[in-house]
């Protein structure tokens, strides 16, 4: 057991001072002053490290481990593997613009604060001033560029030049004594910015092919999503688990709708019962303040109905920045598990690009309709990944290795479940009942489309006719799932997988213990894998 708390240390220190993206979301500010470095020798000496670290981990057994431990040293284990895979397999830092992206790391310093100003302004010179350099290199490494991606970075780099240009002055405006560090350090910044935009659109209007193809293909995609998911079950399986539970979900959306509008239980009814419920929706103006009343009311029911013990950690509503924007609607941005500042966790909406044709602004808040959005809250925040991340925050091992890693199919299958949770209660009525059976249709059909994407060549328009079809998606929403199953791979299937495995747990509760003390359980060990949350509730 201390032999594995020395190595584990190690590695985990490791694995914080060379990536700077995952010390921040843990909450380690030690490197805040650093962007990741993609040059040549950088990369051969982080797959050195790894290495080196799988390697020490390999000697120690895990049957020499208490419980605990040997769960802590199988999800390091993983990790290290899963960045060795990337590292030297995916190599996405070679084709993905989006892997070089500097907005995340510099939004964390300018919108956090989990400290005093001039300590995040002295972070935020080094990081704004390693900018041209991480750009000169994306532009050395890059080569053979998707299309999707490179249409989707001009989007995003565009909006950290806006983040430079916008939010900076607002904090040097706190503390006036940075401006000589930082104005010389901003102004390379968008120099170096505004040149690699250009560089992109150069690219694209060179129109010399659709580039480097975005679907990983089989082999490399099933590898991707065995470290992703970091479950026993295999992507056939997967695969015919979707399509049952598609079958499953589409009965009862029939059935709801029959209950709402009357009628047969058949999809015609299902679109007139979505009809009227997409007709009450917020629009740009409005939809953040809907957020934050979704949230209210979400609180109050969780605590009302006794579901999950509530921590009072705060929860703040934020417009989405621009440079994210592009692959998601909402994201939930919680402070990491190695965070001693008393910070918030932010939920962030994006409303509609503002050069977007009014046609598509209304598509979109169709899609996302008041019922909806209460459906998304409760995904988000309350229950869902909000109080998760909080609860496992306040987790304490001999290791740091859970203040590390969170695994997404328990992170997202757990918000999943929160769902079904909140209207299996009565909360929002049979609308938001039927918006989560909308979502259990959409987080089931992301499952068959990524792996149908990028395993099995599925065409465009016979995605967008299963999503608007079996999912009866609005068009804006299915292109833009459509465009995110493109950019993105094993992701999209940790929604199905995750809630699969989740609900399982929470099913298996032992006839004397409450709902709410079972869900204190199942969220006390961290965020680990499921399979891994069920050896530590003793399943």
């Amino acid at each position: 057991m201390e032999r594995f708390q020395v190595v584990g240390e190690r590695v985990v220190e490791a694995l914080l001072g060379s990536r700077p993206g995952l010390a921040g979301t843990a909450g380690d500010h030690r490197v805040d002053d650093r962007l990741p470095d993609f040059s040549a020798d950088a990369v051969a000496a982080d797959r050195a490290m790894l290495v080196d670290a799988a390697s020490a981990l390999v000697e120690i057994d895990p049957d020499d481990l208490d419980i605990e431990e040997r769960v802590d040293h199988a999800l390091l284990s993983a990790l290290v593997d899963r960045e060795l895979f990337e590292l030297t397999e995916i190599r996405g830092h070679e084709w993905d613009p989006l892997v070089h992206n500097p907005g995340p790391l510099l939004h964390a310093l300018l919108s956090r604060p989990y400290a005093p100003v001039e300590v995040r302004l002295t972070a935020l010179a080094g990081r704004l001033a390693a900018v041209p350099d991480s750009l000169a290199t994306a532009r050395a490494t890059l080569r053979d560029m998707p299309r999707v991606h490179a249409e989707t970075a001009v989007g995003q780099f565009t909006g950290v030049a806006a983040l430079i240009r916008d939010e900076v002055p607002a904090l040097l405006a706190q503390a006036p004594a940075g401006i000589d560090r930082i104005e010389p350090a901003a102004t390379a910044a968008l120099a170096a910015l505004d040149e690699f935009v250009a560089w992109l659109r150069t690219g694209l209007a060179a129109d010399v092919g659709p580039g480097r193809d975005p679907r990983l293909g089989r082999r490399r995609w099933e590898a991707r999503l065995w470290h992703e998911l970091d479950t026993e079950l295999g992507a056939a399986e997967i695969q015919r688990r979707a399509w049952a539970n598609l079958d499953r979900v589409t009965d009862e959306i029939r059935a709801a709708a029959v209950e709402l509008v009357g009628g047969p239980a058949d999809d015609e009814t299902v679109r007139r019962a979505l009809d009227l419920l997409a007709a009450e929706h917020p629009d740009d103006h409005t939809i953040v303040d809907l957020a934050s009343i979704t949230l209210d009311e979400t609180s109050d029911f969780v605590r009302a109905n006794d579901l999950v013990t509530v921590p009072e950690d705060p929860c703040a509503i934020q417009v989405m920045p621009q440079f994210a924007r592009g692959v998601a609607v909402a994201y939930c941005d919680a402070p990491g598990g190695l965070e001693t500042a008393a910070v918030p966790t932010f939920y962030c909406i994006a409303p509609t690009p503002v050069d977007w044709p009014a046609h598509r602004v209304e598509s979109f808040y169709r899609e996302y309709n008041d019922h909806m959005i209460r459906n998304l809250t409760v995904h988000e925040a309350m229950p869902g990944h909000f109080l998760q991340l909080a609860h496992a925050r306040r987790y304490a091992g001999s290791t740091r290795v859970r203040s590390l890693i969170r695994s997404g199919p328990f992170v997202e299958g757990w918000a999943v479940y929160a769902e079904e949770l909140m209207v299996g209660c009565g909360f929002g009525g049979l609308p938001v009942r039927l918006q989560q059976l909308k979502m259990q249709l959409r987080m089931t059909l992301n499952a068959l489309l990524d792996q149908l994407t990028h395993a099995e060549d599925l065409p465009e328009a016979e995605a967008m006719a299963l999503l608007t079809g079996r999912g009866f998606q609005e068009e804006g929403e299915a292109a833009g799932k459509w465009r995110r199953a493109l950019l993105t791979s094993a992701q999209l299937s940790t929604y199905f997988v995750g809630y699969s495995e989740v609900a399982e747990i929470a099913a298996a509760r032992p006839p004397h213990v409450s709902l709410r003390d079972w869900h204190d359980r199942m969220l006390a060990h961290g965020s680990p894998p499921p399979r891994h949350l069920r050896t530590l509730l003793d399943l």
